[in-house]
């Protein structure tokens, strides 16, 4: 089924007619509730307006262009035109410089780098391909001139990283160091004889790997490299190195390999770079935070090497920032595909005899799809926290060690949550389309394969958490910092006190007296914001408290028992890293939903985020249990609750997946743009025909019934 490209938006840049009826939700058969005329409905607009967030219009500029037919991926290419066709791409975008307004103000730009990402974070739906690509180009390598180099170095390189004459590689990954960036073997050793920096890669395992545009089109690389001077080891910080010349040859030593097809993301040539002595001026090291003066002394305006590092580190989080809105994103548009199909594929005769019934009419579809649409409007609105954090950052207006500290914390809680629920949404999807899901064609396939790199690059999913879980310990320990020897002593038996109360029946007694006999006052507690923040912020607080005080004794250790003492404990440390990021999105659910002046939107809304919050719950209910926190009443409840949430938001579905703001030129997929509905209605047109004609057939059924009935009449 094709689409006509001049239909698929207005100038203006909002939804076509293509797109309308998705606004509007079916009138579904059986036990599902039809809201009456004048009941609570969505204000699909004014919801979609909430999800773009504060740069709503670089959004919607982005969608348009994420639209257009030229950005988009045939299906039938293979790795070396996708590669080909994915750099004619970059090469479009570099014309209409859609990287701009990352731009400080000294290069001409608006410094608006809330834009910059929210606009990037749309091409997910045009190609990853070509996303991930401008991602390495803009996002990494441009960016890394941009926020580690001084003025004079960003003049130099920027407008041609920015233009594509220089197309670049972001060279930190190495082979045998993922995300262990500190230990990365690569060495810039300073010649102070020549002014020179001599780039050295020691061993196989310290060649960089996994760079996108280093198997064929980068010209120059961004190389982290430990800096040595004077026989001083500063530590990791990063280089200007040309790779390649103007005819895209290997400069004198430099070595490259290609990575070859991957399991995704085929329109991008990632590679290896090793370098053999290969030299650059001493100018060439990125400045801002490190220099080294002609005779080979250096400086920095950061005297800890442990905070210089993680100063220097947290300069590129936009691109943890940047995967966590797009995997919404992405979300987004797998759940508008499954759910738009959903409502029109019809399976099964149920209460209407001459009529299939809808898929999204039956419970376990409903079950299968409407939490992860709750999680993924959590994600979204914590995103738009997430974005505002990184725009206040790096346009300097809270540019402060805490501040970035925050949204180095921010960012490495979100990005592993919300690619995970990307993948896992994307898979779902995918089955709840059958065998149709499975065609390359509807989309969800190629997008779960590109998608699936995103839970490791830009930190890996788990290493990001632990460092999750390490802030919220730092931050608990700071607690107890405040408090003298002797309070130390009382507050940890009290929290030891509280804990192990946790774990008697008294708690839970007094839930199930509460409740007892009335599973409406069980429900209705549930649904309280007060109830859900309560046992979510519960959860959060407690797990980091069980770790602390498991680890507790650690601080007297040799560092080597230390970490072993640690390393016992990091599947809890994981588990309270999480509980902290299901805390976080549904705050800000919950606050997105105070900010909605539609009070049919506010209701609507509500019942989602509560069917996110006791999905949440629900998911770790053994815990809630085990540690007397719910009643064995409340936690018998959960599970009718969320099935009671369910009907409730079935009649909203398509407008809940409306707000997404996904068009035809983003969906692509013939189950999801009006091929199901034809031959729904084809199949409708040919059964009532051949009902009301006189020659149809008769079922052997129905004829079997007849003689029966016939001959009951006879023995009367």
């Amino acid at each position: 089924m094709t689409v006509n490209a001049d239909r698929l938006t207005d100038l203006s840049g909002t939804a076509s007619e293509d797109a309308a009826p998705a606004t509007s939700s079916p009138t579904p058969t059986g036990p599902i509730p039809v809201p009456p005329s004048g009941a609570d409905r969505l204000d699909v607009p004014a919801v979609s307006e909430a999800l773009m967030g504060k740069w709503a219009d670089a959004r919607r500029t982005a969608r348009v262009r994420a639209a257009r037919p030229e950005l988009h991926r045939p299906l039938d290419v293979t790795v070396a035109e996708h590669r080909e066709l994915t750099y004619a791409q970059m090469e479009i975008l570099a014309e209409e410089n859609v990287s701009w307004l990352m731009m400080p103000e000294h290069l001409g730009g608006p410094n608006d780098n809330g834009g910059n990402v929210a606009s990037f974070e749309e091409l997910v739906v045009a190609d990853p391909s070509l996303q991930i690509k401008a991602g390495v180009q803009w996002g990494l390598f441009t960016s890394a001139i941009v926020q580690l180099g001084s003025e004079e170095q960003q003049k130099a390189w920027v407008p041609d990283a920015m233009s594509l004459a220089t197309p670049g590689a972001f060279a930190m990954t190495e082979i045998g160091h993922g995300s262990d960036v500190q230990a990365l073997a690569t060495t810039a050793t300073y010649d102070a004889a020549t002014e020179e920096w001599v780039l050295n890669t020691p061993f196989s395992a310290a060649w960089k790997e996994f760079l996108g545009n280093a198997a064929l089109h980068a010209k120059a690389a961004t190389v982290f490299a430990r800096l040595i001077t004077e026989g001083v080891d500063h530590g990791v910080h990063c280089f200007y190195v040309p790779v390649r010349d103007a005819e895209g040859e290997l400069l004198p030593g430099v070595r490259s390999k290609d990575d070859g097809p991957k399991g995704g993301l085929n329109g991008i040539d990632n590679g290896r770079l090793a370098f053999d002595q290969v030299r650059v001026p001493r100018t060439n090291l990125l400045n801002r935070y490190g220099d080294v003066a002609a005779d080979g002394t250096y400086t920095s305006p950061i005297e800890s090497p442990g905070r210089r590092f993680f100063t220097m580190l947290g300069t590129l989080v936009q691109g943890r920032v940047s995967l966590d809105g797009s995997a919404n994103r992405a979300s987004q548009l797998a759940l508008h595909i499954a759910i738009t199909y959903a409502t029109q594929r019809r399976q099964f005769t149920a209460a209407d005899p001459t009529q299939e019934t809808v898929l999204m009419d039956y419970q376990a579809h409903l079950h299968r799809l409407l939490p992860k649409l709750a999680a993924t409007y959590a994600g979204a609105f914590a995103h738009e926290q997430l974005l505002q954090a990184f725009d206040d950052v790096f346009s300097g207006r809270e540019d402060d060690p805490e501040a970035r500290e925050d949204l180095e914390t921010l960012a490495a809680a979100l990005k592993p949550t919300s690619t995970r629920l990307a993948l896992d949404t994307i898979q779902e999807c995918r089955e709840a389309c059958g065998g149709a899901g499975f065609i390359a064609e509807n989309q969800l396939v190629g997008l779960h394969q590109d998608l699936d790199v995103y839970a490791t690059f830009e930190g890996d999913n788990t290493v990001l958490m632990q460092l999750v879980a390490k802030r919220l310990l730092s931050d608990y320990t700071s607690e107890l910092k405040s408090v003298d020897r002797a309070g130390i002593g009382r507050f940890i038996a009290q929290r030891a006190e509280v804990l192990a109360k946790r774990h008697t029946p008294w708690a839970r007694l007094a839930q199930d007296l509460s409740d007892r006999g009335n599973s409406r006052r069980a429900f209705d507690s549930m649904r309280q914001s007060e109830f859900q923040e309560e046992m979510l912020t519960a959860r959060a607080r407690v797990k980091v408290e069980e770790v602390a005080l498991s680890l507790r004794s650690a601080a007297k250790m040799s560092p080597a028992d230390a970490a072993t003492e640690v390393n016992k404990h990091q599947v809890e440390m994981l588990e309270a890293a999480r509980a902290h990021a299901d805390l976080v999105r549904w705050r800000a659910f919950t606050t997105a939903i105070e900010k909605l002046e539609d009070e049919g939107s506010r209701t609507v809304l509500t019942e989602l985020r509560d069917l996110f919050g006791l999905t949440v719950i629900q998911d770790d209910l053994a815990w809630f249990l085990l540690g007397g926190m719910i009643s064995a009443q409340r936690g018998r409840q959960i599970g009718s609750d969320v099935r009671r949430l369910l009907w409730r938001l079935r009649p909203h579905v398509l407008d809940l997946v409306a707000a997404f703001d996904i068009r035809p030129g983003h969906v692509r997929a013939p189950i999801a743009l009006g091929g199901e509905k034809e031959r729904q209605d084809e199949a409708a047109a040919y059964f009532r025909a051949q009902r009301a004609s006189s020659e149809a057939p008769v079922s052997e059924k129905v004829l079997r019934d007849r003689e029966k009935t016939a001959r009951r009449a006879q023995k009367r």
